[in-house]
């Protein structure tokens, strides 16, 4: 069996090209999935594997207090490698093809209101290298609505700041170019004049844009411990996620009247309904709003 889940990671990466989180997502839940099968079920073989065998797997996912969309993301990655093993005659049948997915309500995203991420974008201490580096991520987090994962991944020669540009690889290794604005293309000459060379290290020459302070990459965990500190620092009580910035970025767009579809180029959403979660996020604070100023409301 590990031998035909290195094959479907193989196929992951090769052929669909998905990004290194999503394949370490998959690889987790299959080996929890392998791994009852193998010890709980008694099984040695996919090919021996029933549709009762999986639903026996999810309810003790159920008994170990998972959520639906936990639930769902397992019978996805369940589907997909039955699914490949067939297609690949590994395996004579797809044990998966009649378990159904449990319903999710889908949440909004939390957002920041303007004065919120005015003040988080200014909480940085322009003094030094680090605030001058978190400046520069924050201003071009927010200005472009990209992914913290894509944010990590920019190399120096990704950002153009002459042009007002960033060149952006996402999901699927898909890339698209973002506009930048001037307060991010301002955040950024002056990290790479002054806040970048301070990071550099003799030992490592690392080309990517945003650094720590061994002089490597820096990781989504560091970016992630970087906007805690600073939301803390500015008195932010909302719960943030490394993703609010990108879900801001969306909803005030659409709030001051972008077009739906060029919202969706500049996520990098393959689906548009993907982005539309966003209008439904303003039409909730338009609610709000009413409620709130409305003499009669």
């Amino acid at each position: 069996m590990e031998d035909e889940l290195k094959d479907f990671t193989h196929f992951l990466i090769v052929e669909k090209g998905l990004a290194q989180n999503t394949i370490v997502s998959y690889e987790r839940d299959l080996k929890s999935y392998m791994k009852y099968v193998q010890k709980v079920e008694q099984l040695q073989s996919f090919n021996d594997i029933q549709r009762i065998h999986i639903v026996h797997f999810l309810g003790h996912l159920k008994e170990q207090g998972k959520s639906s969309r936990t639930l769902a993301r397992h019978i996805a990655s369940i589907r997909a490698l039955h699914q490949f093993l067939l297609r690949e005659k590994a395996t004579d049948h797809d044990p998966s093809v009649h378990i159904e997915t449990p319903h999710l309500e889908r949440s909004l995203p939390k957002v920041l209101n303007l004065e919120e991420v005015e003040t988080l974008l200014d909480s940085p201490n322009a003094n030094d290298h680090y605030g001058i580096r978190d400046k520069a991520m924050l201003e071009l987090l927010y200005a472009t609505g990209i992914r913290v994962s894509e944010l990590i991944g920019l190399q120096i020669g990704d950002v153009h700041v002459t042009m007002g540009f960033v060149r952006c690889i996402g999901k699927g290794n898909k890339e698209r170019i973002i506009p930048i604005g001037k307060t991010a293309v301002v955040a950024l000459e002056k990290y790479l004049a002054n806040g970048r060379p301070a990071f550099v290290s003799k030992k490592n020459h690392d080309d990517a844009l945003f650094l720590n302070h061994h002089g490597k990459q820096l990781t989504r965990q560091g970016f992630w411990k970087i906007l805690k500190k600073l939301a803390r620092e500015a008195g932010i009580e909302k719960e943030l996620t490394p993703h609010t910035l990108r879900h801001s970025f969306a909803t005030h767009l659409l709030e001051n009247g972008a077009d739906i579809r060029a919202v969706q180029e500049m996520l990098g959403h393959a689906d548009i309904s993907t982005t539309q979660i966003y209008t439904h996020v303003t039409k909730t604070r338009l609610k709000d709003v009413y409620s709130q100023f409305h003499p009669r409301a």
